[in-house]
């Protein structure tokens, strides 16, 4: 990003600015003429000054007093027009804007001072040009973006025929929309499915197959026919009705939000049935923040429960889920998403009463050793043995899993150069890895460290499905207290396997394998992991000391305190525990008599102080609570 290569745009839209170094020198020319206005927005950004004598600009100031010539030629005029807008409405003010070839009306000079301002550099700047300018020049049409785009988003193939259908975006081609966004209608009863046409052309009253996120060639229950209701150009505040989208545009579909959870594929019903869907959408945040809620009267639970579908359509990093104890669970990003979430259900989705638990965090699982023994487990038929230990990921290897910086699809060649250049793996456990878990993005690594003199490779391969099922499975609900599994490494160090097909059934092998993962990690000092946001706060120099403390009482610590150039400002950067993370934005408002602001993001896991197997803690029974 660059004023000079015209992608940064200056803009407020208290004062009705917005101009690039192009759009600004353009004013210079139309008011000077016989400037070449491309050149002169060159040289108004950077160590670049105006020699007012040889009237050219060097890179070395003329004088002590000289100024850079952004300063000179956008700044300082800036400054002056605001300067006698509010200053001498009545003497000067006439005559300035004369000069700049503005002219107001009697009844304009009469208005207050920020109508006035706003309107005075309304005319000056012109309409927003600038940031239409810089659109067009960096934002790529539809065509040109397309291979890009497919490339990113799509899971199938771009060679085959859909995938240089959508790469050309071609109007004419089998019908490719990927719809991202759900907005409900006013009534709250319906959503409008918002996507973008990739390929070929959709048409209002037209039936077509919705593939959901979990639809793949192999198993197509995720996907439903549906009839397309009307379509619209979407406008933000209002809506254009149209009979057809053509490739290339967004469009607001009626009528398919039924199978839709979150992201979906609508293709062709008939004729297309090599589609892929598009991947869904990937967030950098986590949603950390969970809430239990139930319907003050038992009786309306259908009701919540539709009203929690909705929800879940309508946010997209929103989950919902049902614990083993029965309990509704809502899961957001921080307190004020999740307030949003509870408002919308009690007021627009279910219109019912509904209680809310105390807000609580989800936690992780982890290790900090190797595993202090080999551990094994039988299958149930007594045919079937694996032996597994498990490790500590390598620092960073977790968040590159995450991050799809290596992905388990590659050939095992490149993931071997990977592991072994980045992270010091040698090339045979880099080559032996089997799966990522509990997801191809998961942060564990189930690894093969048999060797081919005591193990059948050949019976260990035809039962690896199984055993990676059982991994992904444990590490999706650990041991601990059932929460995601991160930064572990599974290593199978033994295998025995019956020879008859019969007996080495999946029914057998995952659910062993799973309690092989359970007793391996907790072999290796298991830990618990807790979310901790990165909080940024700014307040005046005289609260600093009063965010501090707020802080030290969350377990938040301060990386960092600087003042904000030219302004009375502080800004305090540290990170909180997203568990005591709570009220503090109000208790933070209270201690600073509300002069502080904070901004709070999900950045990393740490783990939890303490040994959650520690036997000298002794938990007593509950009892139930007095009566009031």
């Amino acid at each position: 990003l660059s004023p000079l290569l015209g992608n940064v745009c200056f803009a407020s839209s208290q004062y009705s600015i917005c101009f690039t170094l192009g759009s600004f020198a353009k004013i210079y020319a139309d008011m000077y003429g016989d400037i070449n206005y491309q050149e002169f927005a060159k040289r108004l950004w950077g160590d670049i000054y105006f020699n007012p004598k040889t009237r050219k600009f060097t890179k070395k100031a003329p004088t002590s007093s000289s100024q850079r010539s952004f300063v000179e030629f956008i700044l300082e005029p800036l400054y002056k027009i605001l300067a006698q807008v509010v200053g001498d409405v009545d003497t000067t003010l006439p005559r300035t804007l004369d000069e700049l070839g503005i002219h107001l009306t009697k009844e304009e000079l009469k208005l207050n001072i920020r109508p006035l301002l706003r309107l005075v550099c309304k005319k000056f700047f012109g309409e927003f040009t600038g940031f239409v300018d810089m659109c067009v020049q960096h934002i790529p049409s539809p065509k040109i973006g397309a291979k890009t785009k497919i490339e990113h988003t799509y899971t199938g193939g771009v060679d085959s025929d859909l995938g240089e259908a959508m790469s050309e975006c071609d109007p004419d081609g089998p019908l490719m929309c990927h719809t991202t966004k759900m907005y409900s209608t006013d009534d709250g009863v319906q959503f409008h499915a918002f996507g973008r046409v990739l390929s070929g052309t959709i048409h209002a009253e037209q039936p077509v197959k919705v593939l959901g996120e979990n639809y793949t060639l192999e198993d197509e229950e995720d996907s439903q026919i549906c009839t397309v209701g009307r379509l619209w150009i979407s406008v933000a505040r209002y809506h254009i009705e149209v009979n057809r989208v053509p490739a290339g545009n967004w469009v607001l579909i009626e009528g398919v939000d039924q199978p839709i959870v979150k992201t979906a594929t609508v293709t062709e019903p008939r004729g297309n049935e090599e589609a892929q869907i598009f991947r869904p959408l990937k967030f950098n945040t986590t949603s950390v923040i969970k809430i239990a809620v139930e319907p003050v009267n038992p009786s309306e639970l259908p009701k919540m429960l539709d009203g929690l579908r909705k929800v879940n359509k309508s946010y997209p990093s929103l989950t919902t889920k049902v614990e083993e104890s029965g309990e509704h669970v809502i899961l957001g990003t921080g307190e004020l998403y999740l307030d949003c979430v509870m408002h919308d259900l009690r007021k627009m989705y279910s219109e019912i009463d509904i209680k809310v638990a105390d807000p609580v965090v989800t936690f992780c699982e982890t290790v900090v050793e190797t595993s202090s023994l080999k551990c094994f487990a039988e299958t149930p038929n007594k045919k079937n043995k694996i032996t597994m230990i498990a490790e500590p990921l390598e620092k960073g290897l977790a968040e590159d899993i995450e991050n799809e910086v290596v992905q388990i699809t590659w050939n095992r060649k490149k993931l071997g150069e990977f592991f072994q250049t980045k992270y010091d793996w040698d090339l045979l456990a880099a080559r032996s890895i089997w799966a990522f878990g509990p997801d191809a993005t998961g942060p564990n690594i189930l690894v093969d460290d048999t060797l081919p003199s005591e193990v059948d490779k050949t019976l260990l391969g035809s039962v690896k499905d199984s055993i990676v099922q059982g991994f992904q499975w444990g590490t999706r609900e650990g041991p601990l207290c059932d929460e995601l599994i991160r930064n572990v490494k599974f290593k199978i160090l033994d295998a025995v396997i019956a020879q008859e097909p019969l007996h080495r059934g999946g029914g057998q092998i995952i659910p062993t394998a799973r309690r092989v993962v359970y007793s391996a990690f907790l072999m290796a000092t298991p830990r618990l992991m807790e979310p901790y946001y990165f909080v940024e706060v700014q307040a005046p120099a005289d609260c600093v000391s009063a965010v501090y403390t707020v802080l030290a009482r969350r377990r938040g610590h301060v990386t960092q305190d600087a003042p904000i150039p030219g302004s009375p400002l502080y800004t305090i950067k540290a990170f909180i525990p997203a568990i005591d993370s709570f009220g503090f934005e109000t208790d933070l408002r209270t201690h600073t008599q509300g002069q502080a602001f904070s901004l709070s993001v999900f950045h990393h896991w740490q783990i939890v102080p303490g040994d959650p197997l520690d036997k000298s803690i002794v938990i007593r029974p509950l009892e139930p609570q007095p009566a009031p």
